[in-house]
């Protein structure tokens, strides 16, 4: 008993079993993937951008603030998340570019039938030329190929690639977003770690003075020339003192902790992080905020990703209505059967089935307002993120007005108070001041410290989330930055 047709089983079994081990060009036949990043840490909008993902195998002692933001694209969960979601969106449209191509499955059934008639005994019966009995097994096997075409269905294979086209160009700007927030995220971690660290120098510089002026203190009080409370006064500045370096020793490690955190490692005392170069303020960004907001429009990614939302919404809405139109489609099926009785039977039907939805209860009418609403919320959303773009533009351009005139301020406060309370000890070391007049110098010139230093990290923090704001927060930004920085030292 030879059967043929069923050779090219084995070949599509394994051809299903293996798909895991396909060759390359079988990976992705429709070319879904095409604009989709290979690693997480490159935007396909940003074709500029070089992949700092396959940079990253190298050992390090110190990270640089490049090292830091090539690290974070790479492997915070956040850009992991949008890459991947771009990516099982690129899978989406895949699904919709196989609907423009034919189906094909087999299937087969092997089976094993008894008749057995009535009686006790088996009367054998003459049937061509032998001997049966009435008890006769046989053994079917049947094999069927069918063939199934979609030729014509009013548009809706053509809206739901366009709707997938859409959601995907979406979840790709969703990606370059994601890349900004946690870009934005590492520096402001980056820079608020060294003004913590930056703070505890002058929380111990004021530690410094303030035991210095307790020694004075002690001194003139031991050689009869200051009261008891002199001391006393002094004994508790230098305790509050004391007690702010440790907060901020504390502050700072817990700032180590955010960045590592930012980078997708855990936190660790062996993180060695390289100062950063630090710039002056400059005027490169100093023009009006009103072009400033105009410019975010066109550059923002999740602006663009709402945008492209709208569109795929609308998109929907047409293959919704042409889920209840006429569908033509070509269709095919070859069956071949195998008994061990009769004889082998083949048979194949080739023709076209027009399928017309008739009556669905409405339920396509309350798809399609469903599908219309959709597009409502969706163009609200954008309209919603519309504003807020300009917001934060506002906002953040402000901000970064007031940063850098904080800083030139803090700088002459900062002198102001360095002389004012070296003449105060000074004064009172002679003879001349009161404790109070020092610790009161003292205390102005910690706060001014840390004015200072606050000023000099907020300044490049919102230079960032200017950028951030408008859209043109990325690598090539950060580069330019330690470029300025270590122009200036």
């Amino acid at each position: 008993m030879q059967l043929r047709p069923l050779s090219a089983i084995p070949l599509l079994i394994a051809l299903q079993a293996g798909a895991a081990e396909r060759p390359p060009s079988l990976d992705d036949p429709l070319a879904a993937y095409g604009n989709v990043p290979d690693t997480p840490g490159r935007a396909a909008v940003e074709a500029g951008w070089s992949d700092p993902c396959r940079k990253l195998h190298r050992a390090r002692r110190t990270w640089s603030l490049l090292d830091i933001v090539d690290q974070a694209l790479c492997h915070n969960p956040r850009t992991r998340q949008a890459w991947a979601n771009a990516r099982f969106q690129a899978a989406q449209l895949g699904v919709a570019e196989a609907a423009y191509l034919p189906t094909i499955n087999l299937t087969t059934s092997v089976s094993e039938t008894q008749n057995t008639s009535g009686g006790n005994i088996a009367t054998p019966v003459i049937s061509s030329g032998l001997l049966q009995g009435r008890n006769q097994a046989q053994t079917r096997i049947m094999p069927s190929l069918t063939l199934n075409y979609l030729l014509f269905d009013f548009g809706g294979r053509a809206a739901r690639r366009e709707n997938a086209r859409l959601v995907l160009e979406a979840a790709q700007w969703s990606h370059a977003a994601a890349l900004q927030s946690v870009l934005l995220a590492t520096i402001q971690a980056y820079y608020q770690l060294f003004a913590a660290r930056s703070a505890v120098a002058a929380a111990e510089a004021a530690e410094r003075s303030a035991e210095e002026a307790l020694k004075a203190a002690t001194f003139r009080y031991q050689v009869g020339a200051a009261a008891l409370a002199d001391k006393l006064q002094a004994q508790t500045a230098y305790a509050q003192a004391r007690l702010n370096r440790q907060q901020a020793v504390g502050t700072a490690q817990v700032a180590l902790g955010t960045l590592a955190n930012a980078m997708g490692l855990a936190p660790s005392d062996d993180l060695e992080i390289e100062p950063p170069p630090l710039s002056t303020p400059d005027l490169a960004l100093e023009q009006g905020v009103q072009a400033l907001i105009e410019e975010a429009k066109a550059l923002r990614p999740d602006l663009a990703a709402a945008e492209a939302q709208v569109k795929a919404a609308e998109a929907n809405v047409q293959s919704v209505k042409a889920a209840g139109l006429p569908t033509l489609s070509m269709i095919g099926n070859y069956t071949y059967l195998e008994s061990s009785v009769f004889n082998s039977v083949q048979s194949w039907v080739v023709g076209v089935q027009l399928n017309v939805p008739l009556f669905t209860g409405f339920a396509n009418t309350y798809q399609i307002r469903g599908a219309e609403e959709q597009v409502a919320i969706q163009r609200a959303n954008r309209d919603q993120l519309d504003q807020s773009v300009a917001l934060d533009v506002w906002r953040a351009y402000f901000n970064l007005n007031t940063a850098r005139d904080a800083l030139r301020s803090s700088e002459d406060l900062l002198a102001s108070a360095t002389q004012n309370e070296q003449a105060a000890l000074g004064r009172y070391k002679a003879g001349a001041g009161s404790i109070l007049e020092v610790l009161t110098a003292q205390a102005n010139l910690a706060n001014a410290r840390f004015q200072q230093v606050q000023a000099q990290f907020n300044w490049h923090i919102g230079k960032a989330q200017l950028a951030q704001a408008i859209g043109r927060l990325d690598l090539s930004q950060v580069e330019a930055s330690a470029r300025a920085g270590k122009a200036v030292n």
